[in-house]
Order: C-alpha cells, then sequence, then structure tokens
C-alpha cells in the first residue's frame, strides 16, 4: 500500500512540473514562474505533511524521489561554478585596461562584503538582546545531544588552526582538488588562480601579442560554451525550486518551530533588518532601493531554497549582469567572493546571536562593551573562508565560539530549526554579494544606470 501512495505523491510532483512547462510554453516570465514554483512546494509539502505526517515512512522515501530533482538539480549547478568563475575572472582581467583596477575592485567588493557583515553581527547581537535569548531557555533532546557531540568533533578538527593558517588556506597547491570542491575554500582559490592567469595573458600580451590573442580566443570560446550550459541548467530553475521547497516543508518540525517560536523570529526580525539595511545603503548611493529588491528578488528567492550560496553563483552573476546593469567583471568577483567570504547572515547575524545566547551559560555578561566589540572583531575575521553550501553557518559559528571561548557543542541546540533559519541566512548572504557588486561597480564608474531603471531588465533564464 505504500508504494502506491508513493506513486500517487510523484504523479503529483510530475503533474506540478507539467504546469511549470505550460507556463513556460505560454511565454509566463521566468521570475512568476519561479515563485509559482515555490509557492505550489510549499503548498504540496504542506499537503504532504498533513497526510502522511513528519517523519513517516512513505514521507521519507517520497522525498527520496523528489531529491532527484531538487537536490539534481543544485548539484547540476554546482558543477557548473568553477568552470564559470574561473573563464568568467579570466576573461574579465584580460578585458580589463589596467591591472591596477583589478586591485580597486577586489578591495572595494572584500571591504563592503566584511563591513556589511560587521554590521550584520551588531544586529544579530541586538535582536537575542531584545528578546532575551539564552541557550538555558531551550530543551535538550536526543537531537541535540547528537548535534552537539558533532559539533565537538568538527572543532577538534580545526582548534589548532590559528586565523592566518586559515587565511593560509585560501592560497591554492593543488588547483585541480580546488577545482573539485574538495576544501571550504576551494572557489576563493580558484578565484585566486584564475587571476594570476589572467594577469600572466596580460604580461604575455605586452611581449607575445600573437600568443596571447590566440589564448583570448580560447577563452571567448570557452567562455561562450559555458554560459550556454549555464542558460540551459537554469531553466530548470521552477523545477528545482519546487522540489526543493516541497522536500524542505514536507520535512520540518513544525512541533520544533513551536517549541523555538522566540528564536526563530529573533532570526528572521534581524535577517530582515539587515535586508532593510541593504536597502537604505543602496538608497544612500543615489540608487532606488525598491528598483534593486525587484530585480534582486528572483535570485533571492532561488537562495532561499537551495540554502546555497555557491549554488546561486550562476543565477547572482546573470542577474546582476542582466537585471543590475553590473559590471561584467564586478559581477564575477563579487558573486565568488561573496560565496566564500563576508556571508551577512551565515557569518554574522547566526555566530553573533549564538554567542550572546551562550554567553550567560558560563557567567560571561553579553551586555558587556568589551564582549560585543570583540566578538564584532572576530566575526569579521573569522567571515574568511565560510564554505558558501548547507553547514558553512556551523563553521563559521565553531570559528566565532571557540574564538570567544564559549562552548561550541552549545551551538546544536537549534537543530529543529536549523533549515528555516539557514534558508533566510542564505538569502541575506546573496543579497550582500548583489549589494557588494551594485556599489562597487557603482562607486568604479562601471554601473549601467539606465539598464539598472530600466523595468524591462530582469533575470532572465532563457538568454546567454
Amino acid at each position: 500500500m505504500e508504494a502506491l501512495f508513493i506513486i500517487i505523491n510523484i504523479v503529483v510532483l510530475l503533474a506540478i512540473i507539467g504546469l511549470l512547462i505550460y507556463m513556460q510554453k505560454k511565454h509566463v516570465s521566468f521570475s512568476k514562474r519561479v515563485f509559482t514554483g515555490m509557492g505550489l512546494g510549499i503548498l504540496f509539502g504542506i499537503i504532504l505533511q498533513a497526510i502522511y505526517g513528519e517523519g513517516s515512512n512513505i514521507l521519507t522515501i517520497t522525498s527520496d524521489w523528489f531529491s532527484i530533482v531538487g537536490s539534481g538539480y543544485v548539484r547540476l549547478l554546482m558543477v557548473i561554478v568553477v568552470p564559470l568563475v574561473m573563464v568568467s575572472i579570466i576573461r574579465s582581467i584580460i578585458n580589463l585596461e589596467k591591472t591596477q583596477e583589478l586591485g580597486k575592485m577586489a578591495g572595494w567588493i572584500i571591504g563592503i562584503l566584511i563591513t556589511t557583515t560587521m554590521v550584520a553581527a551588531l544586529v544579530g547581537i541586538g535582536s537575542a538582546l531584545v528578546f532575551d535569548l539564552n541557550a538555558d531557555q531551550i530543551k535538550v533532546g536526543d537531537a541535540e545531544t547528537e548535534r552537539a557531540a558533532s559539533l565537538e568533533s568538527r572543532y577538534a578538527e580545526i582548534e589548532d588552526q590559528s586565523t592566518p593558517q586559515r587565511i593560509l588556506e585560501f592560497i591554492p597547491n593543488n588547483i585541480f582538488m580546488d577545482m573539485s570542491g574538495g576544501r571550504p575554500t576551494s572557489v576563493i582559490s580558484v578565484v585566486i588562480f584564475s587571476v594570476i592567469v589572467g594577469i600572466a595573458v596580460l604580461g604575455v600580451r605586452r611581449k607575445n601579442p600573437e600568443q596571447a590573442d590566440m589564448f583570448v580566443k580560447i577563452v571567448n570560446s570557452i567562455y561562450t560554451v559555458v554560459m550556454r550550459i549555464v542558460t540551459l541548467i537554469l531553466r530548470l530553475t521552477p523545477f528545482g525550486v519546487l522540489a526543493l521547497m516541497t522536500n524542505m516543508v514536507a520535512g520540518t518540525s513544525f512541533t520544533g518551530i513551536i517549541e523555538l517560536g522566540k528564536f526563530v523570529i529573533a532570526n528572521y526580525l534581524a535577517l530582515i533588518v539587515m535586508f532593510i539595511l541593504h536597502l537604505i545603503i543602496v538608497g544612500l548611493f543615489g540608487l532606488k532601493p525598491f528598483t534593486f529588491l525587484k530585480k534582486a528578488f528572483p535570485v533571492l528567492g532561488f537562495a532561499f531554497t537551495s540554502r546555497s550560496s555557491a549554488g546561486t553563483i550562476p543565477l547572482n552573476i546573470k542577474g546582476q549582469k542582466d537585471a543590475l546593469g553590473v559590471d561584467d567583471s564586478v559581477a564575477n568577483i563579487s558573486a565568488s567572493f561573496g560565496a566564500t567570504m563576508g556571508q551577512n547572515g551565515c557569518a554574522g547575524v547566526y555566530p553573533a546571536m549564538l554567542a550572546v545566547m551562550i554567553a550567560p551559560t558560563i557567567g560571561i555578561n553579553p551586555l558587556s562593551f568589551e564582549f560585543i566589540i570583540q566578538l564584532v572583531l572576530i566575526v569579521g575575521v573569522s567571515s574568511f573562508g565560510v564554505a558558501g553550501v548547507g553547514g558553512g553557518a556551523t563553521f563559521a559559528a565553531i570559528i566565532v565560539l571557540s574564538s570567544m571561548g564559549l562552548p561550541v557543542g552549545l551551538a546544536g541546540l537549534l537543530i529543529s530549526v536549523e533549515p528555516l533559519i539557514d534558508m533566510g541566512r542564505t538569502a541575506l548572504n546573496v543579497s550582500g554579494s548583489m549589494l557588494s557588486g551594485t556599489l562597487t561597480s557603482r562607486i568604479l564608474g562601471k554601473l549601467n544606470i539606465k539598464k539598472f531603471n530600466d523595468k524591462s531588465a530582469v533575470v532572465d533564464a532563457t538568454t546567454v
């Protein structure tokens, strides 16, 4: 009988996919199809859990089948991230008129990412204090205990690494391992290697222009093919979002959300405040905040659903270039850097809130000026090299808590609501990345204001 129900669930998913395909044939816009997939996924997930119950065997097997569409889509995105980042950055650098531009570009992007992350830490601290969050208020069950043991184990793996050693991890020593995503800092390492290749081409161009021109033609050809692959994969976004959202909602512990409601609300209040601050900053630079929000929304929606900053890189780049008018070079670098450093949600808000929650359990006053300043500075430094996939926030929390002398294991107390919180954190991470690209392009005079203000210029996954 179980097999019959599972088949029915799969048929329903295929029927919804058929609806999305029909919408595509009717030329319904890409963003509308994405949000339709998200909405139907939420509804379908609620219905599945209501019918079968949380944690049922039918629901578990159904989710496994749905993962072929959802997780399979994210895998396709991840497989194109490294080729896209590498060829895009090499192409961007060889098209620069002066190498000094690269330094200014990277400096502004990194500066904006780290600064906004430190501000996010302050917002997280404020939210935790306003809601009077304390780790002692949370019930500890088997799941929390298991999660705490897992975090302690991960801490043991990195506790001997100093901050300079963690920064050293950015520098590639085996580019093929980094191209396979073998380390949390692999994307940054690929970026650094690509920058070196691009600068080398500029040097060859001065001494041997014919060889340089040949290489440039090869890079441009590869870029065209890679962007075509990106386009083909992004066309699957509505289907991937549908399956991802269905599985997330169907597998969510609503009991846990009710029990930890105050913590969920506090987290999302902090995230919303940071989103508002992003819009205010956009306005301070003479741009229309709601135009930025509207054009970034499809990208943020996918980030929210997928919980992967790295997986959002292709859509992030496309959104910055096609919708916001960001310079090609700036878009590529900001999307790549933003996936592994200066993540406002995972490396800013979340570790800061955990630190404030945990500090009272060992007799530390989280209201003290020294504690807050130390926490903000540590968040800024430790936000380098945070993995842009699910689990990056845990990595950031381990580093921050251990640096503050706080018990790492207590970070496992929010395990039941972790997926729900992670969705908002990832969307904020990507918003910070897009903000850094937009502002850097504006500061350097490379922003296409006409395209930014053009209502018809939107994220479109049907074109290269």
